[in-house]
């Protein structure tokens, strides 16, 4: 592990969490702009800490948790040094066309299924990714 740059941090609401100033957006890490090299992308979220970028944001959609499963790969050794953030509430229609759901039942069983996939047993900032206005 190279040796770990200092970098601006900014706090997450009243008394919330201490964050990098510049976050990773992890999106692109599961061929949502393109093929996607697993390998590439665990050696892009080791440097991402490395140079003190500690604020990774996902979500349940990105590559229908396979982005999830990516940031796991480096979490399972560096958990302690990430500010995880992952969102919620899309779901996976038929034809490509996404649904939306914030029924307090499914961001229960979406936050276990991420949980789970990102090998942690914590979220840092969960929060919905679509506005469901049924709920």
């Amino acid at each position: 592990m190279a040796q770990r740059q200092s970098i601006e941090h900014r706090t997450l609401g009243r008394n919330g969490i201490s964050v990098s100033a510049i976050g990773l957006g992890c999106m692109s890490l599961s061929g949502v702009y393109g093929k996607s090299d697993d390998q590439a992308s665990v050696a892009l979220l080791n440097h991402a800490l490395d140079q003190g970028v500690d604020f990774w944001d996902s979500s349940d959609m990105y590559g229908w948790g396979h982005n999830e499963e990516v940031l796991a790969q480096v979490l399972k050794t560096r958990r302690n040094e990430v500010k995880l953030a992952t969102k919620f509430g899309q779901t996976k229609g038929q034809g490509g066309v996404n649904g939306v759901d914030g029924s307090p039942k499914y961001v229960a069983e979406a936050c276990e299924a991420s949980l789970k996939r990102l090998g942690v047993e914590v979220i840092d900032l969960y929060y919905q990714h679509r506005v469901d206005p049924d709920v």
